[in-house]
């Protein structure tokens, strides 16, 4: 498994994020790791998997908003 560190949640991009978590669920499927390993791989999934959602909502909000604005005010949509 690769275990280079992730950057910081600040500046990794929702799919960077997604794409090491798909790492993660691979290794973990393969069952080549140690326990530990695993342990230790399952904590980092769990957390990009939160970040991931957090992302998600945010954007979901984002996409709520300019919903509403755009009802709000209707003659920007030509």
């Amino acid at each position: 498994m690769d275990r280079t560190p992730i950057p910081s949640e600040d500046h990794l991009s929702f799919e960077a994020a997604l794409a090491r978590l798909q790492e993660i669920v691979q290794d973990l499927e393969n069952d080549q790791m140690d326990l530990e390993a695993s342990i230790l791989a399952y904590e980092e999934g769990l957390k990009l998997a939160r970040y991931c959602l957090e992302q998600l909502r945010t954007a979901e909000l984002r996409i709520q908003q300019l919903s509403l604005d755009g009802e709000a005010h209707p003659e920007n949509l030509d």
